[in-house]
């Protein structure tokens, strides 16, 4: 059960007709995107990492880190932009992040990320979209794992 209430809310069949097969499968059903397949996880240009079902801002690339994992990964979202719930499946026990605004399954979090946080939002590149643009500067950028 998810721990906030979903703004966005649409029918399976209002969700096919704005996402990709792809990205309905990872953001409705819960699904993961094959390692290294997606571009942003070479995308370097300053700007915003947005969920892709219904544009929600959740990450600023000042947060992104490479971490040799095959996915984009982040050490914070933006304030109020992600909510979490316990994910039993495959017999582990981990942390899965949604998108605040549609409940939209965007990956996982894990305590072996950089400072400041200690935290790897890893998060499947296919659920979310990258908007170029000017940020604030981050003091707390860590360096490059």
């Amino acid at each position: 059960m998810l721990q906030y209430n979903s703004i966005v809310q649409k029918t399976d069949e209002e969700w096919k007709e704005t996402l990709t097969p792809e990205q309905f499968h990872v953001l409705r059903e819960h699904g993961t995107e094959r390692a290294g397949t997606s571009p942003l996880n070479d995308e370097k240009r300053s700007g915003t990492f947005q969920c892709a079902g219904c544009g929600q801002p959740l990450f600023t690339s000042d947060t992104k880190f490479e971490s040799g994992t095959g996915w984009p990964s982040f050490y914070r979202p933006i304030e109020g932009a992600v909510a979490t719930t316990t994910d039993r499946s495959y017999g582990m026990t981990r942390v899965e992040v949604h998108c605040a605004r549609c409940g939209g399954h965007l990956g996982h979090v894990f305590p072996d990320g950089p400072r400041p946080t200690g935290e790897r939002y890893c998060m499947n590149g296919v659920a979310l979209t990258f908007e170029p643009g000017s940020q604030g500067p981050s003091s707390d950028r860590p360096a490059t794992r």
